[in-house]
């Protein structure tokens, strides 16, 4: 196993960092390394806002509901962006508008967007830092297009925080691969392929929180998407000019 695949299978997130900001030359070195993702058709159908500004910071944490959101070596907003390709349209006297309320411009601006951010991921943990992901700021969509003075064309997705780690964290075990991956056609499903996930992933939350949980993995996952969350993230898709075709 050589050392790209031992670091992205070391993965965990960190939610506590050392007050410590990166430095311009690493931020710059982070960026460059998410540019450097795959791409579909050359499009580059997204934005990375680096949040500064420790008020912009606070409302975000406000949103998110996570202290780490406001303490950290820097705080990254992706962006799904087709602002740019509008403008460029206008230049060239050519509008795209149409595409923009495609579901496939949804996608494309989407799956960008996430290439994107996951090699800045590995790019931060190859360099001794940490990070999360932070989907917590789709929690009010609204307002988050309002700090960032976010155009028409455009939707924020997920933060990531980065930063020197203060604990080393804690690893969860991921889902057997037999039920992930497929050869040639979709296998059925069958919960007996789950039992042995389900209860290592109840011995992780009983030994993290001295018994105080001990949730199945099956458990915890349905029971949150039985409840109705960010109802509102339709609506601010199509406001921003997506989905409406």
């Amino acid at each position: 196993m050589n050392e790209v695949i031992q670091l992205m299978r070391n993965h965990r997130s960190i939610r506590k960092f050392k007050d410590e900001a990166l430095s311009q030359e690493t931020i710059n070195t982070l960026v460059t390394a998410a540019q450097s993702a795959s791409t579909s058709s050359y499009v580059q159908a997204y934005s990375i806002i680096g949040i500064t500004d420790p008020e912009i910071k606070h409302q975000l944490r406000e949103i998110s509901g996570q202290s780490y959101v406001e303490h950290n070596g820097h705080l990254f907003v992706f962006i799904a962006d087709f602002n740019r390709h509008a403008m460029l349209g206008q230049h060239l006297n050519q509008p795209v508008d149409d595409y923009f309320g495609t579901t496939e411009s949804f996608i494309v601006g989407t799956v960008d967007a996430a290439l994107a951010s996951q090699n800045m991921a590995v790019a931060a943990e190859s360099m001794g830092l940490g990070i999360c992901y932070i989907g917590s700021l789709r929690n009010n969509m609204h307002k988050v297009i309002d700090l960032l003075q976010l155009p028409e064309h455009t939707y924020p997705l997920f933060g990531i925080v980065v930063g020197v780690p203060d604990n080393e964290g804690s690893q969860k075990e991921r889902l057997p691969r037999k039920v992930v991956y497929h050869e040639n056609t979709y296998q059925p499903f069958d919960y007996a392929d789950y039992e042995t996930y389900d209860a290592s992933t109840a011995d992780y939350y009983s030994k993290r929180t001295n018994g105080a949980r001990n949730d199945k993995w099956s458990e915890q996952v349905i029971g949150m998407l039985s409840n109705k969350a960010r109802l509102d993230v339709d609506d601010v898709v199509k406001q921003q000019g997506f989905l409406k075709q």
